[in-house]
């Protein structure tokens, strides 16, 4: 179990006590065992529905004890096990129903540390056309836009069935694709950026810092896809007035 007998004046006090804490508290408790631990990453979490704190009639976060312990438990499947989101996530849910769950063998993370990470859901063309619901003449106009691009092989990204869908939906409203090329570009500039970040991770020496790569890759993408967002809505709000 976590020590909840650290933190600031009365904060270690409270999580002991049993009382919902704030984000901030929840952070210090973190910190002793996970040092790298932000607030970002806490919301991140949150985000990816691995923690549902509660939330007080003015919107703050209020973190249980049980919500601090889960929090560490997925910082340990990440940091021991190097082990990707959606499987903590059925980890934990094994489990809270009383399951027995086994983890990766340290011995076994250490020969291929990234061989989770490195396996990526692939699906070919005829099953993109049927998931996503597009015609091939469709895709083809898309791909000579560049707004989808297929991996080697002819395959793609099963991602892709989202771009897809969204980009038909547009179209509904009168974009087109030679319209959309700009949120292409734009989101090419991001994960840019985002690797820029990434990639001394991806060449560390250490296994660990190499396994967390792919997490804080997914973190700094939510976080984008949040500003653009957010972006957007605030100069349509200004040009809407």
């Amino acid at each position: 179990m976590l020590d909840t007998s650290t933190g600031g004046a009365g904060d270690g006090t409270a999580a002991a006590a049993g009382r919902p804490v704030s984000i901030g508290t929840v952070l210090n408790l973190l910190r002793e065992e996970f040092p790298e631990v932000t607030i970002s990453k806490i919301r991140f979490l949150e985000a990816e529905g691995l923690v549902e704190p509660q939330r007080t009639p003015s919107g703050y976060r209020k973190f249980s004890t049980d919500d601090v312990e889960r929090l560490a438990q997925v910082l340990r499947m990440q940091r021991d096990h190097y082990l990707p989101l959606r499987v903590i996530r059925d980890h934990l849910d094994a489990l809270e129903r009383g399951e027995q769950v086994s983890l990766p063998s340290q011995d076994a993370l250490r020969e291929e540390p990234e061989a989770e990470h490195a396996t990526a859901a692939r699906i070919g063309r005829d099953v993109l056309l049927a998931a996503a619901e597009v015609s091939a003449e469709d895709l083809d106009e898309w791909e000579s836009y560049g707004l989808i691009v297929p991996m080697a092989g002819g395959s793609y990204d099963a991602e892709t069935v989202n771009v897809a869908r969204l980009v038909a939906d547009l179209g509904r409203f009168g974009l087109e694709p030679r319209h959309l090329r700009a949120m292409k570009a734009a989101a090419d500039r991001e994960a840019g950026l985002v690797e820029q970040v990434v990639a001394p991770l991806r060449r560390h020496r250490n296994p660990q810092t190499r396994a967390h790569a792919e997490t804080t890759a997914r973190e700094l993408a939510t976080l984008s896809v949040r500003l653009h967002a957010a972006l957007v809505q605030t100069a349509l709000g200004v040009r809407l007035q």
